[in-house]
């Protein structure tokens, strides 16, 4: 991989957290879920193609942005652990998460979550989360770990390297009928 490729892949990693940041209005302490495929990043078939570069450019391009605005990153491993989520043991006991037993690997949890667990300063795996908004990264259905209801959101951009990108925040559920009112304007 060129350096040149890993550096348009931070770059636009960046990109669409700051304009997914601006759209969800998160705050500190919310939950930001990522899944990627780094195969799919670099022109390859989900699962097929991992690479560990790939993924640290996509690391380096989204957690300062994360960090800068106290939002936990929380990775998404990929099927061969069953999707499980690596994350700060912090935003795991803040949620009530229940820690299972892994450690992810290129090709077991994917690049992604490899390179997540080894830059967090006490990563933790667990199981299922609910989170605030997320990326998904090629196609890897972040969709189960985030909370109802989700709403997509579109960007300036639609892939990261060659991998294309859906976005959503989440709401709280709309309850009431055509009597309720939704804000406090009116």
């Amino acid at each position: 991989m060129t350096e040149e490729f890993k550096k348009q892949i931070e770059t636009e990693a960046r990109q669409a957290v700051t304009e997914l940041l601006a759209q969800a209005k998160l705050k500190k302490g919310d939950v930001f879920v990522v899944g990627c495929s780094s195969s799919e990043i670099v022109g390859g078939h989900i699962g097929k193609d991992s690479s560990l570069e790939a993924a640290q450019a996509v690391y380096a391009g989204i957690a300062p942005v994360l960090a800068e605005n106290g939002i936990w990153l929380a990775a998404q491993c990929c099927e061969h652990l069953n999707r499980a989520i690596i994350i700060e043991r912090e935003a795991a006991e803040k949620y009530g998460w229940e820690e299972v037993c892994v450690v992810p690997r290129p090709h077991a949890g994917g690049s992604w979550a490899t390179t997540c667990w080894k830059k967090f300063r006490e990563p933790v795996a667990v199981e299922e989360i609910r989170a605030h908004a997320g990326i998904d990264i090629g196609g890897t259905l972040i969709g189960m770990h985030l909370k109802r209801v989700a709403v997509p959101v579109r960007l300036s951009l639609s892939k990261i390297g060659e991998a294309n990108i859906l976005c959503a925040r989440t709401r709280p559920k709309l309850i009431g009928g055509e009597r309720a009112k939704y804000t406090e304007e009116d």
